[in-house]
């Protein structure tokens, strides 16, 4: 696995959120550098999407901070700093956009307001889509691909923005394990050019193959280290309780709200 690089990407310090009576996350502290890739393991309604939502600038802490690359959140989406791969119940996949138009959309911010692409945008967007291996799909509605193949569309997506910090929520849910290999090669080659990567994920068994360090959420931090120090059964048991030791699989019910 990768070291990681001296300058860190994404850094949450003591930050608590409330939605009104409900406490979301108490306190969390993150810190993922250049170079790497960072899991997030919970269970539903540990705080994954909130600590996810907090990074993207989406929600204000109620307490704590969040930088990314020292910059607010806000300042790192207008730089086109950071990506974002969303679960697939988040996008309308009968919208009519091409896959071409979807990653063309990470170019946005560099068209300026009338939004027409110039030629290093097609360039750009020429090289993820051959990086992501979907050129021969490019024209196809992106609701039309399969599951594997829209996330690496979403990845494409970041790669023409240029992101140099990746936010993934649920890569692997729906996508079978051909696709799943093929998005964890691309995520390492995306560490190795010194992109951070954080993973929201329940899918504990593909963890260690792919992440460098991994989270375990329960509101606050319960572990933070290497894969398999951290998905340790006491760690398991004290984040999901017993059973999760008997099922050995998914540790996540479902998407979180």
């Amino acid at each position: 696995m990768r070291e990681a690089d001296s300058s860190i990407a994404i850094e949450v310090e003591s930050v608590t959120v409330r939605y009104g009576e409900v406490l979301a996350v108490d306190g969390v502290d993150l810190r993922v550098s250049h170079g790497r890739i960072c899991g997030l393991v919970g269970m539903n309604g540990s705080g994954k999407s909130t600590v996810f939502k907090t990074v993207m600038g989406l929600v204000t802490p109620d307490r704590g901070t969040v930088r990314i690359d020292g910059g607010t959140p806000a300042a790192a989406r207008r730089a086109g700093v950071l990506g974002y791969v969303p679960q697939s119940e988040d996008v309308d996949w009968d919208f009519p956009l091409s896959v071409r138009d979807v990653v063309m959309s990470g170019r946005y911010g560099r068209m300026g307001w009338t939004r027409r692409p110039r030629r290093a945008d097609r360039a750009a967007v020429a090289e993820a889509l051959a990086r992501v291996e979907l050129t021969e799909l490019a024209e196809r509605q992106i609701g039309k691909l399969s599951g594997g193949q829209r996330k690496r569309a979403f990845v494409a997506r970041a790669i023409a923005q240029g992101a140099t910090v990746l936010l993934l929520d649920e890569p692997f849910a729906g996508v079978d394990k051909r696709s799943e290999a093929a998005i964890t090669a691309l995520l390492r080659e995306l560490a190795d050019d010194g992109v951070a990567v954080l993973i929201s994920t329940h899918d504990l068994h593909a963890l260690p193959a792919l992440a460098d360090e991994a989270v375990l959420l329960m509101r606050s931090v319960l572990a933070h280290g290497d894969p398999e120090s951290v998905l340790r059964p006491e760690n398991l048991a004290a984040a999901f309780g017993l059973d999760v030791l008997g099922r050995g699989r998914d540790a996540d019910g479902g998407k979180e709200s």
